[in-house]
């Protein structure tokens, strides 16, 4: 240990403000310089002074009451302040992640026609059970989801009978930004003969299927 760690380990323990730590800590390292200076050796200067908690000690039954209270302000703050940029900084993540729609009309990504099509081609495949061609449109993490079982929960769900698609309703669609990445989401219901069902589908830059919600 040399001597400026030893008055750092004295002046992390007492209770002051910042300034004043600064003036003990100038203090110290200069009584300590000048008995070096005269020939003592560090160790037997620290031996005489104390630890490090015993000079705090000292230093804290003599400090005023307003350093104690600037003491406490700045431990409040040094809590307070991380905190803080870290709120800011998870509400800017928050508003980053947070989907922002987007008039599809003016989408450097997405063509509305094209988005229409995909979206009734995704239900012709539905009804006709082509799963395999599905899932080759698909993101990997939907694949899995795409296959007979699973939507025969999704329509048993709803009615056990939907009967044949009779015809598709008006298609509205929304560009949608989330994460820093595109998205195209449309939304269109489909009458069939004993039930009509709204279809929600997500589709990214590259048009695969990217979220499919049926209600």
């Amino acid at each position: 240990m040399n001597a400026e760690q030893y008055v750092n380990n004295v002046a992390k323990r007492i209770k002051c403000s910042g300034r004043k730590k600064k003036e003990i800590k100038r203090q110290l390292l200069t009584d300590i310089n000048i008995r070096m200076e005269h020939g003592e050796a560090l160790e037997e200067i620290i031996a005489q002074m104390g630890t490090a908690s015993e000079i705090a000690q000292g230093f804290n039954e003599n400090i005023s009451s307003e350093e104690r209270k600037a003491y406490r302000r700045n431990r409040v703050l040094m809590i307070i302040i991380p905190i803080a940029v870290l709120l800011v900084l998870l509400a800017v993540f928050v508003c980053w992640m947070l989907p922002k729609g987007k008039d599809i009309e003016q989408s450097r990504y997405f063509d509305k026609a094209g988005v229409e099509a995909a979206m009734k081609e995704t239900i012709e495949l539905l009804d006709a059970g082509a799963f395999e061609s599905l899932q080759e449109k698909a993101i990997p993490q939907l694949q899995n989801f795409l296959n007979k079982e699973e939507m025969d929960k999704v329509r048993k769900k709803m009615s056990e009978d939907w009967g044949e698609r009779q015809q598709f309703g008006t298609v509205y669609v929304a560009e949608v930004e989330q994460g820093g990445k595109h998205f195209a989401v449309g939304e269109i219901t489909v009458t069939y003969d004993n039930i009509t069902v709204t279809y929600r589908l997500t589709y990214d830059k590259d048009m695969r299927l990217a979220g499919l919600y049926v209600r």
